[in-house]
């Protein structure tokens, strides 16, 4: 499910504050990278069985090169996605996500967008 209209898509940041950033918020990038891409998940438990939700931000280099550190990245619409274990995430819309889950969601990633944004304006 894609998270729309909350001012995350189409910021661009250098990639050391972003994952500074991001960090700070507990998206992690861990091993979610390659020298063009990066990929951060905030993961949300749940109360049901073998299911857990992530809220991820993708992004890609504009310049620059991820492993190098030294990459401007634009970032891309966050989604919202539901992973059944064993087989993994689903980001579809005709996924069925429950409402309280959804708006928890849009806040952490308002908080989020406040921050890049100030970072962005600096």
């Amino acid at each position: 499910m894609k998270l729309e209209n909350l001012g995350i898509e189409d910021t661009v940041l250098d990639l050391k504050p972003l994952d500074h950033i991001m960090g700070k918020h507990a998206f992690i990038r861990a091993g979610q990278w390659d020298y063009e891409r990066v990929t951060y998940d905030y993961k949300i438990g749940s109360n049901e069985t073998n299911v857990t939700y992530y809220i991820r931000v993708q992004g890609y280099a504009l310049e620059g090169d991820v492993d190098r550190k030294d990459a401007v990245i634009k970032l891309l619409t966050p989604l919202l996605g539901k992973h059944y274990y064993p087989h993994g995430i689903e980001y579809g819309e005709e996924e069925n996500f429950p409402e309280n889950l959804v708006e928890r969601a849009r806040e952490i990633l308002q908080s989020l967008s406040e921050e890049l944004q100030s970072l962005k304006g600096e």
